[in-house]
């Protein structure tokens, strides 16, 4: 698996990554039915072609290069990233609930402001 967008994005869903994405592997984006319902955004695995043009884009720093790279604080999002699709309702629902899960795992991590996050999962 590809990349993995974590934590930060959590309430931010800034589509900077969106717009530079080739493949447009990341969803949902803002003119999906779904970009108000979900709460963070997803690379979709199988449409990903690990070019990276993602990574400095993402104004939060919340996306890895590769699972082993993803903070250990992070890695339950690593399968929330893996089983989202777009437009099929059970799995975005499982997605969430896994995302939902982690915010309520790490309130401590949540509480601190997006753009700061990825300096906190250091000493997490």
């Amino acid at each position: 698996m590809p990349f993995i967008i974590t934590d930060p994005c959590i309430e931010t869903k800034d589509t900077a990554c969106v717009d530079v994405c080739p493949v447009d592997c990341i969803h949902p984006r803002k003119d999906e039915p779904e970009f108000a319902q979900v709460t963070m955004l997803y690379i979709h695995p199988e449409e990903c072609i690990d070019c990276g043009a993602c990574v400095p884009a993402c104004p939060v720093a919340a996306i890895y290069e590769s699972i082993d790279a993803t903070p250990s604080s992070q890695t339950d999002l690593i399968e929330a990233n893996a089983i989202y699709r777009n437009g099929d309702a059970a799995l975005m629902a499982q997605a969430e609930a896994i995302v939902q899960a982690h915010v309520a795992a790490h309130p401590e991590l949540i509480a601190i402001p997006a753009a700061e996050r990825q300096a906190a999962h250091a000493s997490h």
